[in-house]
Order: structure tokens, then sequence, then C-alpha cells
């Protein structure tokens, strides 16, 4: 698909819906750039671990947050994460950083500095991005909003399966743990996780991943056809 001009698409959703595998797999059907929310937070969190940063002080998150530089390069398996230079792409992705990077991004001084950035490297079009804000805090005005979501109970079966457990204790963890995400992504005062009005809401519960691809690519071309 080619467009005189280069979109903004913003996908949202909670954990386990499956935006990360759609943004990334859309992304390079497009040839945009994927840009990952997430990915920034996580490397965010990483930081503050190392350096002991409390994270529950948004103030101190913020201040940690202006001074790191935080790159994403595209790869054909998906983003480089970089952190002031260091390849931090497979440990932003375990357990421990996964759980404090949803409670660094609760507060709000943290993500103004985020937004800002995230503004910053989507401003020209070509992007796809995802996050639990994007098409209501990041970009408003995005030309494609898309909110991804699915049953509970599969999204914990799909974060079982991609932490590399499968047992049935594991799954009723994932699923605890999603549920207590939720309704801090959900109930938080900065940017809680909630649909654009202008969304486009797609539930992947009992949906392949090529078809949800096929299903977003589609509301791409329809939107992009009607310039």
């Amino acid at each position: 698909m080619s467009t005189s001009r280069k979109l903004i698409i913003a996908i949202d959703g909670p954990a386990g819906s499956g935006k990360s595998t759609i943004a990334a797999r859309l992304a390079k059907k497009l040839g945009y750039i994927n840009l990952e929310s997430g990915a920034m937070y996580r490397a965010l969190a990483l930081k503050a671990m190392e350096r002991q940063v409390p994270l529950d002080d948004g103030e101190a998150l913020r201040k940690l947050a202006e001074n790191t530089v935080i790159e994403l390069e595209p790869r054909g398996e998906g983003n480089r994460v970089l952190l002031d230079g260091r390849d931090v792409s497979q440990r932003i992705r375990e357990v421990d950083v996964t759980a404090a990077s949803s409670r660094v991004s609760t507060h709000p001084p943290v993500r103004r500095v985020m937004v800002a950035r995230q503004r910053e490297l989507g401003k020209d079009g070509g992007v796809v991005m995802e996050g639990r804000d994007i098409g209501t805090a990041v970009f408003p005005n995005a030309d494609v909003k898309i909110f991804l979501d699915a049953d509970a109970n599969v999204r914990a079966a799909r974060r079982t399966l991609q932490d590399g457990s499968g047992s049935h204790e594991d799954r009723r963890q994932v699923l605890a743990e999603l549920a207590a995400r939720d309704e801090r992504d959900r109930t938080r005062f900065a940017s809680p996780l909630i649909p654009a009005p202008d969304a486009v809401i797609v539930d992947t519960t009992h949906k392949s991943i090529d078809e949800v691809v096929a299903g977003v690519e589609g509301v791409v071309k329809a939107v992009a056809s009607g310039w």
C-alpha cells in the first residue's frame, strides 16, 4: 500500500491482547516504523531498578527519564532497544522489568516526558505506535486508531506461552497479574487505558494473528482511500 502521506497508526490495548505482535507485523507489511511505547517504559524501569530509584517516586523517575536516552532500532524480527547505548532488548522482556514498568508508567510526570518523546518520534508519520494511550493521549489525531482486546483467560494463556511456561498454576498466576495490571491501567489518573471514541475495536480472542493483521490493514486501506 502506498499513499501520498505517511500515516500515524495507533494501536492500543491491554496486556496480552496481541498489540505488540500485530503492530510489528503491520509495520513490516506497510514499510513503516514500529514504535513500541511499552519498550520505552520498560527500558526506563530497568534503569530505575539498576540505579535503585524508588518506583513510587514520580519526581525522581521524571528526572531519570529526562537524563535517559532510549532508542528503537528496527530489525526484521522486531526492534532492538538501546538504553543509553546499551542493548537491553532481551532484558526488558523479563518478568521483573515487566512488573516494574507497570508501576513506573503510572506517574504523570514520567508520562509527560515519555509522551513528548513519543510524539517527536512519530510526528512525521509512517509509524505504527502501540501502547495503552496512543490514540487517546500521545496521538489523539492519529489517522487510524485501533483498540485490541481479548478475553482475560486467553490473554493469560498467551502470556504463559510467551514466558515459556505452561502449567495450570503458572496460568493462574499470570491471570492474577494481568487482572492487577488491567486495574492499574484502567484506573490510573494519567491517561487511563480506554478506547479512543473513534477507535476501531477488534476482539482478538478467537482470531489468528494473520486474521487480525488483515483486518487492521483493511481499516488502514479504507482510511487511505478516503482521502
